[in-house]
């Protein structure tokens, strides 16, 4: 249990990129601890496309961030190293089945830290000093730990492969250029990884140019679906605003229409009702008359006929019969016939104007759709062409349901679209039985509507 522990202490304040107790440990953005010397050199590497990785979890950061030494990390470390346990190498240490191992270990072998190109094997951190420390060892080269040494030696004559066919595309050792590949493009391995590292690093700035155009266009792609998404966002709001205004405004018009209805129903009635109470009162005078003369013509006494006769009231003078319209009246028919006319009036003007909607709908994607000019040019000769065919001077279009005036431009583009609705509705008198001629004015768009 306690050698357990110890290695879960180890593990715990151990860097995973020299695999040893953390030395002035920092912290990086996204919590894992590093050597302060150990995560400079990996984003050393790095600095060329400017974003900076975590060995670990493989987080991005732009920019680089500034390392600032874990003061309590480093306390924790100094109490292991004052224990004594960082001699005795964690089961971690130790080269497990996919792991390079160290050729010089005897029994247990550690993972290798380094492989030398020039030795041909791999050595743990203390098996490595030597190329450290002896000039002897100074010029061997050492890369990350691989498995795969075995393939630097010629399988026919065991040398080292540091030369490269340029004819066959393939590498070779210094026999092999002298036999079978005599007479071909030979070069040195260095030489030709050198030239290839400049194809390398010019095919990278190539990728790395692109990326940043590509990033370039992405960003304009935000930018667009953003306006895209706020310019939406505004129509459909000034539209609703708009048609919200123009039912009210119909509906304010249709109050008022129905009050003065009822107001002159009230009146006509009125008149018509006073009419009736003299006619009734008329006739039950002229039936009171007849039974009084009626009476007297049936006296058989022939002398009180005669005095009976003189004393007879005068008829009343009649009610004036022209008052009395003998033929059906129309009452409010005219007013049904103005109400209808202004109705497909508008139904007229929504009917040719959508097109125009519908048009400019179509051409929001200039890639797709012909350009606006066009839009605008073929949409204007479209509604002022009546739907029998009649071309519409649209100089001579002044008003709608009432005089209206020239409205002030908002935009700049222009078309030809209904006057402003409110004003038509104040200046409109709905009282009277007939209905004004139709009359447009310049506008600059659907939005002068409201």
């Amino acid at each position: 249990m306690a050698q357990k522990g110890v290695q879960l202490d180890r593990e715990t304040f151990s860097c995973c990129i020299c695999l040893d107790l953390l030395k002035h440990p920092v912290t990086i953005p996204c919590g894992h601890n590093y050597c302060m010397n150990c995560i400079k050199t990996h984003w050393d590497k790095e600095e060329e496309k400017k974003l900076y990785s975590c060995p670990q979890c493989r987080q991005d950061f732009t920019p680089r961030p500034v390392l600032v030494k874990n003061t309590m990390l480093a306390d924790l470390v100094e109490e292991m190293k004052k224990t004594g346990l960082q001699d005795a190498p964690a089961d971690h240490c130790y080269a497990g089945a996919e792991d390079v191992a160290c050729d010089v270990c005897t029994g247990r072998r550690l993972k290798a830290f380094k492989s030398c190109l020039v030795c041909l094997a791999s050595y743990c951190k203390k098996h490595l000093q030597p190329h450290y420390d002896s000039p002897t060892f100074k010029k061997h080269k050492l890369v990350d730990p691989s498995n795969k040494l075995q393939e630097n030696i010629c399988s026919r004559h065991n040398e080292v492969m540091k030369m490269f066919c340029r004819t066959d595309q393939q590498c070779i050792c210094y026999l092999c250029s002298v036999d079978e590949h005599k007479g071909h493009d030979t070069v040195s391995a260095e030489a030709e990884r050198t030239e290839r590292q400049r194809e390398l690093e010019v095919s990278r700035l190539n990728i790395y140019q692109r990326i940043l155009n590509r990033e370039k266009d992405l960003k304009l792609l935000h930018q667009e679906v953003e306006d895209i998404n706020v310019s939406a966002d505004e129509t459909v709001e000034y539209s609703e605003k708009s048609f919200t205004e123009l039912i009210r405004l119909m509906e304010k018009r249709r109050s008022e229409l129905e009050q003065q209805v009822r107001s002159q129903q009230k009146t006509e009635l009125s008149e018509v009702k006073e009419l009736q109470e003299k006619l009734e009162q008329e006739i039950t005078e002229l039936k009171k008359s007849d039974a009084e003369l009626k009476k007297i013509s049936q006296t058989e006494d022939l002398n009180q006929f005669l005095h009976n006769y003189p004393s007879l009231s005068p008829l009343s003078e009649s009610t004036d019969s022209s008052s009395i319209n003998p033929h059906p009246r129309r009452h409010f028919e005219d007013v049904t016939d103005a109400v209808s006319e202004v109705r497909d009036k508008l139904l007229d003007v929504m009917e040719e104007e959508w097109r125009y909607v519908s048009l400019a709908l179509r051409g929001v994607d200039d890639s797709l759709s012909p350009p606006m000019a066009e839009v605008k040019a073929e949409a204007r000769a479209g509604f002022l062409t009546d739907s029998q065919g009649r071309t519409v001077d649209p100089n001579a279009w002044r008003t709608v349901l009432g005089g209206g005036k020239k409205s002030k431009s908002r935009k700049k583009r222009q078309s030809y679209v209904v006057h402003d609705w409110s004003q038509i509705c104040e200046e409109d008198d709905w009282s009277q039985p007939c209905v004004h001629e139709g009359v447009w004015s310049q506008q600059e768009d659907w939005n002068d509507w409201s």
